[in-house]
């Protein structure tokens, strides 16, 4: 009788253990989004002041203007995989506004562009360290949740895989020519 106790008691115990590092891991997660989320939201505060300093030269590019200008308004969702899936998006279409400024020399001068410009490199560079935390943190939460005893633990307490921040465009996939 105090075997049987025992052991349900180790039994207990380690199902207290696997659920409480879950939980942990769980927070990681959050915590790796939310920071990798204050970056997005700084470059996408950046983008309207980025597109009137081009609009300004580029009055003939203004359906890749008003693209970019689309893409930041359809961003609004509550749900990771929605900031997520949104930002790829606005990553694309800034992208693409980067180029056409290459097109303009005299906006290359430009004292406020260059400033912008700075800025949002300095952001990109962020968001990149943000994406490999976020993805790390993301990896060790899935490992967890399916790796044996791990994984029946969240099975019963409804641990899900998160996931990952892939890129979705192939282009940004391939070598870049130099």
């Amino acid at each position: 009788m105090t075997i049987a106790i025992i052991a349900v008691a180790i039994i207990v115990v380690f199902c207290i253990f696997v659920y409480n590092s879950l939980i942990q891991l769980t927070n990681k997660v959050k915590e790796a989004f939310s920071t990798m989320d204050v970056y997005l939201k700084q470059r996408f505060d950046l983008i309207p002041n980025l597109v009137d300093t081009v609009k300004a030269y580029a009055k003939h590019e203004a359906d890749t203007l008003e693209e970019i200008t689309k893409r930041r308004a359809g961003v609004a969702s509550n749900d990771i995989d929605g900031k997520i899936e949104g930002e790829m998006r606005i990553g694309e279409a800034l992208g693409k506004i980067l180029i056409v400024a290459e097109n303009y020399p005299q906006l290359k001068a430009n004292d406020n562009f260059m400033d912008l410009h700075k800025r949002i490199v300095k952001v990109e560079e962020d968001i990149a360290f943000a994406r490999r935390y976020y993805n790390g943190s993301v990896r060790q939460y899935n490992d967890k949740c399916q790796m044996f005893p791990y994984n029946l633990i969240a099975g019963i307490f409804g641990f899900k895989p998160k996931k990952m921040y892939e890129i979705q465009n192939a282009a940004e996939r391939e070598v870049p020519n130099a």
